[in-house]
């Protein structure tokens, strides 16, 4: 009896994956397709340059790592190996198929080893690589998007919510409408169900509690009353009734469709970007490093300080608080 051809996509891409895997999963099926190769004999030397001509090191190590996670499960699926047999060998008795097999597992194996991506560590950034908006800035890219269409108001709500909260952008794309408004030791918050580590929190408003009037707003329009507070809108600025969150990659999208004019070049702002500018802004209004810390999520306080980054002269003028003039006094040879 005759096994059917199960096709690449159908291997290569599980049901349960999340966005970003099945992105990468499908984009590396479409490819294998397209070059008309089989799933059980990856080239990731060939895949690697392919995507290194679109993608940064860090993004093509990202995709070949889930790649090679997806093939580590599928040797666990024999059945898929039998059926990939050519049809002599299909039509010959189990025992005589098996080595083949054995040989096919085998060499997929040694082939995952290869496809590597060279990176270099970097142990200081230059300022230009790390974004921190100064508060005209961010009160400008906040404008930016308006909020006559359907589509400006969203995102004009994504933007507002990261820059008043410093939140990652998965953590903005889980937010569920129930998470706006919680309390903590009285004071208005935002729920994050479950952070980096899987560590959930709360991060209060304080005086930037009025960002939930531009959310509230996005909602009502939306019609969104329970679930993903930021869905998806068509490319006509209508509301996709998926009721599934919007992923990472949109935030991103989000924001390089609103450049800034900086030092005379227009840069747009990453994800990142925003929860060093809400870092930044908060430090220089006088919050302590302490509470910024945990309201970014972050475990130590070294990270904090590097969101801050590094203080200008006037912020690092040391305070007058020790009694140097009364030595000076008693020992007047040392004028």
């Amino acid at each position: 009896m005759s096994i059917a051809i199960i096709p690449t996509q159908n291997i290569m891409i599980p049901s349960n994956a999340n966005k970003d895997a099945l992105s990468r999963l499908a984009r590396y099926a479409a490819w294998l397709e397209a070059s008309d190769r089989v799933w059980y004999q990856p080239d990731l030397d060939s895949y690697r340059d392919h995507l290194l001509g679109k993608l940064s090191a860090s993004s093509v190590q990202a995709h070949l790592s889930t790649i090679r996670g997806q093939y580590l499960k599928l040797m666990n699926q024999r059945d898929l190996f039998f059926a990939a047999l050519p049809p002599e060998v299909a039509a010959l008795p189990f025992h005589q198929q098996k080595p083949y097999v054995d040989e096919m597992i085998e060499r997929l194996k040694n082939a995952l080893k290869l496809g590597q991506v060279k990176t270099v560590t970097k142990q200081d950034r230059a300022d230009e690589e790390h974004l921190r908006l100064t508060v005209n800035e961010a009160n400008t890219l906040i404008r930016l998007p308006g909020t006559g269409t359907l589509l400006g108001l969203r995102n004009t709500a994504i933007i507002a919510m990261m820059l008043a909260t410093g939140i990652r952008e998965q953590e903005l794309c889980d937010l569920r409408v129930d998470d706006l408004r919680h309390r903590l030791d009285g004071e208005l918050a935002l729920l994050i169900r479950e952070g980096k580590g899987s560590k959930q929190r709360l991060v209060p408003y304080g005086d930037n509690h009025s960002v939930l009037l531009i959310v509230d707003a996005w909602l009502a329009t939306a019609g969104i009353t329970d679930g993903y507070i930021f869905q998806g809108v068509d490319q006509f600025g209508g509301r996709e009734l998926s009721g599934e969150p919007i992923s990472t990659r949109t935030v991103q999208r989000v924001l390089n469709a609103y450049p800034l004019v900086i030092d005379g070049k227009k840069r747009a702002a990453k994800p990142h970007d925003l929860r060093r500018t809400y870092a930044r802004r908060q430090y220089d209004a006088g919050l302590d490093v302490q509470a910024i810390k945990q309201n970014l999520g972050h475990k130590k306080v070294e990270t904090t300080l590097g969101y801050i980054g590094q203080l200008d002269a006037k912020q690092r003028r040391s305070k007058g608080i020790f009694d140097f003039g009364v030595l000076i006094m008693q020992q007047p040879a040392l004028l």
